[in-house]
């Protein structure tokens, strides 16, 4: 008896050789030729196994059953039914009838946006702490109004001024800083910070003794004018001086001068010899050392036994203020949160700024101290004829300066013009 298999695999080849629907073979057969004879019909059946035979060997021979074209099937005939196909084997590690899962990536992109926005963090931070400390400064009127001021020049200057005020110091805080008894409030340090728009910076010391004329109050030391009249007077005076138009005013006193020098960790000094000033409070042994804020406030007011004068003190001064400012640049101040909070906030203490000064002109003066710190800038004095002049009443010894020498230096910083200025030094 033949295998009920082996006539269903014979019935589907039959209606793929005849192309017709599964089930549909006695309907969708060709017809023969009517049958005369048994012999004419045992011919048909030994052809057909014949032929099958054959397709049988080519399936087996290419291991895939060969094309078969789609049925002919005509308008609105039922549709092919087709034997289902068993569902391909699930991929390991994956559940039946799910889609395999993509490898989580989350705790990579985690850490990646907790670390760009832990540094858009540092970055306004580092940005803000300082235009805070800008902005929470106390105000100074400075901005003189007479009638033919002198006009701008390219750049941005603006005048330093460090005053012996003592305006809530305690009698120990005096005691501790050798302020002094004196009445009245006079400038300690006068200096000229100019930034070129390009080209490097230039700090300029005014000696405090500089015999200059202070308009309504004739010829006198440069430093009276600020007693005479405060910052305005003062700001009108070293425009008239030097012929430049003053763009800022910053102005430091003696408690705001110690607490800034403690803030960035002391100042650096050398001595070739003792340094002794009772009026500067001052007492320090030769050699190298690192100065507080109130023993580097006695360092930069010392004059009294040195040999420079008031010059030896303006060179100690701008010196104290490069180590200064290179302190603030350093990468260990920046990218200590902690430090460069204090610090500003230090800064923002010790100094008075110039009412109405922009971001600007903050920008440019921040620029020309960092060029003056890294040694790219120039750092010099008026050039002077003689510290050893005397008043036109012969009542003071005053500071006269050299007038072409410091005429033609003040001309090429108000038309921008630094490359040259290193000869007017000394």
């Amino acid at each position: 008896m033949a295998d009920s298999r082996d006539e269903s695999g014979r019935q589907e080849d039959l209606d793929w050789l005849y192309n017709r629907e599964p089930g549909d073979g006695a309907a969708r057969a060709p017809r023969a030729a009517p049958a005369t004879n048994i012999s004419n019909d045992a011919d048909i059946r030994r052809r057909e196994q014949a032929f099958l035979e054959q397709h049988r060997r080519q399936v087996g021979q290419s291991g895939a059953p060969p094309y078969r074209s789609a049925p002919h099937r005509h308008p609105g005939a039922d549709p092919v039914h087709r034997r289902p196909t068993a569902p391909a084997a699930p991929a390991p590690g994956t559940r039946r009838g799910n889609p395999p899962r993509r490898t989580r990536r989350r705790p990579a992109r985690r850490a990646f946006s907790t670390v760009v926005v832990l540094a858009l963090a540092w970055l306004l931070f580092t940005i803000g702490t300082p235009i805070y400390a800008w902005a929470t400064m106390t105000t100074v009127d400075w901005e003189p109004s007479y009638s033919g001021r002198v006009g701008n020049q390219p750049g941005t200057a603006v005048l330093l001024v460090g005053s012996d005020s003592r305006e809530g110091l305690s009698e120990e805080e005096e005691a501790e800083l050798g302020t002094g008894e004196a009445e009245g409030q006079r400038t300690d340090s006068i200096m000229l910070l100019y930034t070129p728009i390009i080209g490097d910076s230039v700090l300029v010391s005014i000696p405090r003794d500089s015999y200059v004329t202070i308009p309504g109050y004739g010829r006198s030391k440069i430093n009276a004018a600020y007693s005479y009249g405060g910052a305005q007077l003062l700001t009108e005076t070293v425009e008239l001086a030097t012929g430049m138009r003053i763009d800022g005013f910053m102005e430091v006193g003696f408690a705001g001068f110690a607490d800034i020098v403690d803030a960035v960790g002391g100042v650096d000094v050398c001595l070739d010899e003792p340094m002794a000033d009772e009026k500067a409070n001052i007492d320090l042994p030769a050699g190298c050392q690192t100065l507080d804020g109130p023993n580097a406030l006695g360092y930069v007011r010392h004059r009294y036994g040195d040999s420079e004068g008031d010059l030896g003190r303006a060179r100690r001064q701008r010196e104290v203020i490069a180590q200064i400012a290179s302190k603030l640049k350093t990468p260990s101040t920046v990218l200590n949160p902690v430090k460069w909070w204090n610090i500003n906030q230090a800064l923002s203490g010790a100094l008075d700024r110039g009412e109405g000064m922009g971001a600007i002109t903050m920008a440019q003066m921040a620029r020309g101290v960092v060029s003056i710190a890294g040694g790219s800038g120039t750092s010099l004095q008026v050039p002077l004829e003689t510290t050893d002049g005397w008043s036109d009443d012969g009542t003071e010894s005053v500071v006269i300066w050299d007038s072409e020498r410091a005429s033609a230096m003040f001309q090429e910083l108000s038309e921008g013009d630094t490359s040259n200025i290193a000869q007017y030094a000394g």
